[in-house]
């Protein structure tokens, strides 16, 4: 739930901001990319720091090997998309958009695990969200990202 409340808070944060005159996150897009940002560099930390890691390692499904291994890539994949969020498309072209098409795949493919997460917790520290829940912020989290392709 914390990075819905991030996402949500940090885009609205950047919006009004935007009305105040600050033409960085003057539209709703450049904005939401904002709250992407933030809210991608909070569950990036998530993949490095205990207990939490520990509670990621244990969601990723066992057909995956070295489960460690593959919360660390998502991680830094996490934290590199956060940054590209954070440059502006005038400054280097299409580099927001790459970063944020990345970061919509990487929700998508990252999803089986928060399928996995609901139906068999696994350890004190797995996130313990319900399915639908976790679902309806997914398809939040990836409209977040469409509004920032096609605003972009």
């Amino acid at each position: 739930m914390a990075p819905l409340i991030v996402l949500v808070a940090v885009t609205s944060l950047a919006r009004l901001i935007g009305l105040m005159g600050v033409t960085y996150v003057d539209t709703w897009p450049e904005a939401t990319a904002m709250g992407l940002a933030a809210m991608f560099v909070l569950t990036a930390s998530a993949h490095f720091v205990q207990p939490r890691r520990g509670g990621l390692v244990a969601i990723v499904p066992p057909q995956l090997p070295r489960p460690g291994l593959v919360v660390t890539v998502t991680g830094y994949l996490e934290a590199v998309g956060a940054v590209g969020l954070l440059i502006p498309s005038g400054v280097v072209p299409y580099l927001r958009i790459a970063a944020v098409v990345c970061l919509g795949v990487l929700l998508l493919a990252m999803f089986p695990a928060n399928v996995y997460a609901a139906r068999a917790i696994r350890g004190p520290h797995a996130p313990t969200t319900p399915l639908w829940l976790r679902t309806a912020m997914q398809l939040i989290f990836v409209g977040a990202c469409v509004v920032v392709t096609l605003g972009s």
